[in-house]
């Protein structure tokens, strides 16, 4: 019998977590601080100790899953090199063109994203296809092994290729590939057919451009981390998170690293829709706050909400601010708001992020070399944190270096008391991300008043059940091991592939069989993907009202009422009966989906609390606070706030006037 025993472990800005599920579904959990620049130190160190810890085998490990912000890191850091892109002749702005709008229209001072790649690294080749597939200009191949030899010449090692209209006909695109092989195999190649076969030319560029910039760093990367994880004995496969929020292969994914972009955030919002489920709350507001981030999403029905195309670090969440891709994703909202966020005097106020200590030199508590005032630091200071439980108690947390710094970078320029700037400091984070929580809930059509809140990260249970009191949000869901439930959603991640064709036609008179042909296709490439035949196909179409220039996503089946009520619900009215034109063909392959049993809270005795000074304002400032561990808990116990909770990993707090129940799961329900 095959073991059942799987690990997970998630690379956080700030901290890697781990989970690791016994034989008999325990779940045992771990943190440590993320190494850079290389994050796999921490990866293989972290695993190591909960390996032996549990007295798991690497032998009989049945399945082992990560996550990672290896691509994120890299696309914000720009530390990609020596990448370039081929285009088609006449093209060669189109990523410095983009869409030419202003993300601000009244902002003079307004700056667009600066493409991954300049002018110098594009290039031009002679060839034409039209938006029908029709070829207008052969490829010049005497020109296409010109070209090649210069830029193998150059020191080119990662090249992105994105020919027009190659989405209807990527013939040309694989030629160049094939040329490409025969006459520089050590250039990687990304073609934009494979990595995003979909129509508007900038957003497939940029896609294909960013898949190339991470392709060398990510495969090697990977192919280490597989090699390490073959050394200690294990023998199955390296499942790697994607944005989507499915797993695939790491082979897969070293092929087509841009869909990894959003791997832990996507683990998060997975884990909060299964607290949803087991607490009565289908509709929510997945809330991720972790060391260098927070990450918010959207849940309906039990899950969570997908989008086809994201913009990646928006600046000041404007759309049209940040790097366009057309990969699907979970419907995030991330900001630079987490524990290790730097707050500064500026102007007159206590600003906060996104800037963050990170990990390294970290927040100044953390003893490591770090001088700025951080969120960590305040919350320390405030009575929130205890200095020798934080982390898994992998760290100390030093009071009086997080005294120092508040003081010296906030206080003193404001002329503040110290308490009141660590304070102001931890309302300030909470209110830029009240903003955040606005745009995934209101500004996606939903009532923040009708939604509940699942709040996970290392931070997210000590700033969740203030964010929320200005929206009007009435349920608070603190779950146990809320530190590492990225990692835990890990775990319950299916394993899936996404795939899409773009044909612009007319729906009402499309040939089902032509859409039969391109799903067939699409099924061929995801048996290929998984290395398995899958076991369920989700077949979707992208459509639109003729003539217009965005389209909604429905499933295939009776996609003209999907569309309608879902038009409907997103625009206040729809159109039944007028013409529609479909765009994209998507297909999702589901290999498989493993299911993880959160353990249960065993009845106890309740047990009297430790209390220490934590600030309160309603209460005049500080206030001596019950202090409860989470496994001291037990089912149907209530709270009353002021109250701190504390655990491995996390620590809740429950302001004055909040209450708060213990579910079978030793999750707390607050609620006003």
């Amino acid at each position: 019998m095959r073991s059942s025993v799987q690990v997970a472990f998630d690379v956080g800005g700030t901290f890697t977590d781990f989970v690791l599920q016994d034989a008999e579904g325990r779940l045992h959990t771990g943190k440590r601080l993320t190494t850079y620049p290389d994050p796999t130190g921490a990866c293989l160190e972290g695993l190591d100790e909960i390996m032996a810890r549990t007295g798991a085998v690497w032998p009989e490990l049945a399945r082992a899953v990560h996550g990672s912000t290896l691509g994120s890191n890299l696309v914000i850091e720009r530390k990609g090199a020596d990448v370039a892109l081929v285009t088609t002749r006449g093209f060669r702005d189109v990523l410095a063109i983009g869409r030419q709008k202003r993300y601000e229209l009244y902002d003079l001072q307004t700056e667009r994203p600066r493409p991954l790649l300049d002018r110098t690294q594009v290039h031009e080749l002679t060839e034409r296809v039209l938006a029908d597939g029709s070829v207008y200009v052969p490829l010049d191949l005497d020109e296409a092994r010109a070209l090649i030899r210069r830029l193998g010449e150059s020191g080119v090692r990662s090249l992105a290729v994105c020919f027009l209209h190659s989405y209807a006909n990527p013939a040309h695109e694989r030629r160049f590939g094939e040329l490409l092989k025969q006459l520089a195999p050590a250039v990687e190649v990304s073609l934009s057919c494979d990595v995003a076969p979909q129509f508007r030319e900038y957003e497939r560029t940029s896609t294909t451009v960013i898949n190339a910039y991470l392709v060398n760093a990510v495969r090697e990367y990977l192919r280490g981390m597989t090699g390490r994880l073959a050394e200690r004995g294990y023998g199955g496969r390296l499942f790697i998170m994607q944005s989507s929020g499915g797993a695939a292969t790491a082979e897969t994914m070293a092929d087509f690293p841009v869909r990894m972009i959003e791997s832990g955030p996507a683990a998060g919002a997975l884990i909060a829709a299964r607290y949803g489920e087991m607490t009565g709350h289908p509709d929510l507001i997945a809330f991720d706050m972790g060391g260098t981030t927070a990450k918010l999403s959207l849940i309906t029905g039990g899950r969570p909400q997908t989008v086809d195309s994201f913009e990646l670090h928006r600046v000041r969440l404007a759309p049209g601010s940040g790097l366009p891709l057309n990969v699907r994703s979970l419907d995030l909202v991330e900001i630079g708001a987490g524990g290790g966020s730097i707050a500064r005097a500026e102007l007159g106020t206590i600003q906060v992020g996104p800037e963050s200590a990170g990990s390294a030199p970290g927040p100044a508590c953390y003893g490591l070399g770090g001088s700025q005032p951080t969120v960590t630091d305040a919350n320390l200071l405030l009575g929130y944190l205890n200095p020798d439980g934080f982390a898994e108690a992998s760290l100390r947390l030093d009071l009086e270096a997080a005294r120092r710094a508040i003081a010296e970078k906030v206080a003193r320029p404001l002329g503040l008391p110290v308490e009141e700037a660590a304070w102001g400091i931890h309302a300030m984070v909470n209110l830029n991300m009240e903003l955040a929580t606005r745009v995934v809930s209101i500004e996606r059509g939903h009532d923040p008043r009708t939604l509940a809140l699942v709040a996970t990260g290392g931070s997210g249970p000590a700033h969740a059940c203030r964010l929320v009191q200005q929206l009007g949000v009435q349920t608070v869901i603190l779950p146990a091991s809320a530190g590492v439930a990225s990692a835990i959603g890990l775990l319950a991640a299916e394993v899936k592939f996404d795939l899409s064709r773009s044909r612009l036609v007319d729906f009402d008179r499309l040939d089902p069989e032509e859409a039969e042909d391109l799903y067939r296709e699409m099924e061929r490439e995801a048996e290929q993907a998984l290395g398995a035949l899958p076991a369920a196909l989700v077949r979707e179409v992208d459509l639109r009202y003729s003539g217009q220039g965005y389209e909604l996503t429905v499933p295939y089946e009776n996609a003209r009422q999907e569309f309608e009520r879902l038009y409907g619900r997103r625009y206040g009215m729809a159109s039944p009966g007028e013409a529609l034109e479909a765009t994209t063909w998507r297909l999702t392959a589901i290999a498989e989906t493993p299911h993880v049993e959160l353990p249960r809270f065993a009845p106890r005795e309740a047990r009297p609390p430790q209390r220490r000074p934590a600030y309160f304002p309603e209460c005049g400032g500080f206030t001596e606070t019950p202090v409860h561990p989470r496994h001291q808990l037990s089912p149907g116990q209530e709270l009353e706030g002021p109250v701190v909770v504390e655990e491995h990993g996390s620590t809740t707090v429950l302001p004055p006037g909040v209450r708060a129940r213990v579910d079978s799961y030793g999750s707390l329900l607050a609620r006003w």
